[in-house]
């Protein structure tokens, strides 16, 4: 190790080549050891790993030098009534927050106890969006008619370069000499933005040599991917999926503290006009809480909760109760590529029994959005009772910070 240090320090070796010429779990360690002799950093803790990482180095990581371990809880079970996922599951949180898990856990309790969340998907189709220069304004409108009247030979181009993904339409917008087209993509089981990006890729391509415009960028961020946006909020991104359920009176009360009348005003006053006076494009109380916890367990592209926070949160007082939903724009999930096949990533996806590729392709990521949905349920439901029941802060006290209950 001597030696191949001290060529790594004359630069005979580089750091991002170890692994052509070593095994991985050496080229790893020999890396970390180098970064800590120069940062002067004790790293053994994140040499310690249990997952395989041949692949790991190859499809995941560049320059690896260990893992970050992130504690995984449970929460419920709780009862989904999907289309896709049915059943009472298990949900792995990953997450350093304390009191998350519990929140998560209570809100599970309620909805398995009034006989599960009602969930559904509404669409379904990852987006990228090739950006054009046209010489003029005539031009540009010429480049996004062609693109709109031959969306058969778009399909052909971009299928081409998949055996899952579906082109399953495409949206032009012009901006001067600028030319978006927003490609629209089933990806079955896949999150699928590698998928996306190469067919894109072919079919823009294709636009160039038949309409004289030139391809800027195979993004040009009318995707929208890993920002904020109000076309993701509209149009949808990944899966667009909604999950409610009914509380009765008396379990608002035993469960929350509150009432029905409460649960809706918190939810009006915060959720709705709180977030439309700070201009946010999330209307809800902590719906990346829920997103970013199950994602890192289950091997998700933690950026993407971006994405996934824009929902918006309604609590409709009726006879008897409140009914209580969330509704998921733009879900971006997938149960095969990417994280979803690191050992211990996977094994929380086995967890809830959608790990791998569905029977039917598509099934299982379908699977796994209504109960991420059902998760930010319970996350809101949770959150909303504490802050009618005036207990966020007690809560906090108790579990964030390990006081005594």
């Amino acid at each position: 190790m001597d030696e191949q240090l001290a060529k790594i320090r004359s630069g005979d070796l580089k750091l991002y080549a170890l692994e052509k010429l070593m095994p991985a779990d050496e080229a790893v360690s020999l890396r970390r050891k180098y970064i800590e002799e120069e940062t002067s950093t004790d790293l053994s803790a994140v040499g310690s790993y249990s997952i395989p990482i041949d692949r790991v180095v190859v499809r995941n990581i560049e320059n690896m030098i260990g893992c970050v371990q992130i504690p995984v809880g449970v929460a419920g079970p709780v009862v989904v009534n999907g289309e896709y996922a049915k059943g009472s599951f298990w949900l792995p949180v990953a997450t350093t927050e304390g009191a998350l898990t519990a929140s998560i856990n209570r809100g599970c309790s309620a909805i398995t106890k009034a006989g599960g969340a009602e969930v559904r998907i509404l669409r379904d189709g990852m987006t990228r969006a090739p950006i054009f220069a046209a010489t003029s304004v005539a031009h540009a409108t010429e480049v996004a008619r062609w693109a709109e009247d031959n969306l058969l030979l778009l399909k052909t181009a971009a299928e081409e370069t998949t055996h899952h993904g579906e082109m399953i339409g495409l949206t032009t917008y012009v901006v001067g000499t600028n030319v978006f087209v927003r490609f629209e993509f089933d990806t079955k089981d896949a999150m699928g933005m590698n998928m996306v990006t190469i067919a894109s890729e072919a079919a823009a391509k294709l636009i160039e040599e038949e309409t004289g415009a030139r391809m800027v960028s195979t993004s040009g961020n009318m995707c929208c991917d890993k920002k904020p946006s109000a076309i993701n909020v509209i149009e949808g991104r990944g899966k667009s999926v909604s999950a409610g359920v009914f509380l009765p009176d008396e379990m608002v009360a035993s469960v929350f503290k509150t009432d029905a009348k409460t649960l809706a005003e918190v939810n009006m006053r915060k959720n709705l006009v709180g977030s439309a006076r700070a201009v946010s494009l999330g209307f809800n109380a902590h719906a990346a809480n829920a997103i970013a916890a199950i994602f890192l367990a289950c091997g998700q592209d933690p950026a993407h909760v971006v994405e996934g926070s824009n929902a918006i949160t309604t609590v409709d007082a009726v006879p008897g109760g409140v009914y209580v939903a969330v509704s998921l724009p733009s879900l971006q999930v997938g149960t095969v590529g990417g994280g979803t096949t690191i050992a211990t990533q996977n094994a929380c996806l086995s967890i809830l029994g959608v790990a791998g590729g569905g029977e039917n392709p598509g099934d299982n990521a379908k699977a796994f959005a209504e109960i991420v949905a059902v998760a930010v349920l319970a996350g809101e439901l949770s959150l909303l009772g504490a802050l009618g029941a005036q207990h966020l802060a007690k809560a906090h006290q108790e579990l964030g910070r390990g006081g005594s209950k």
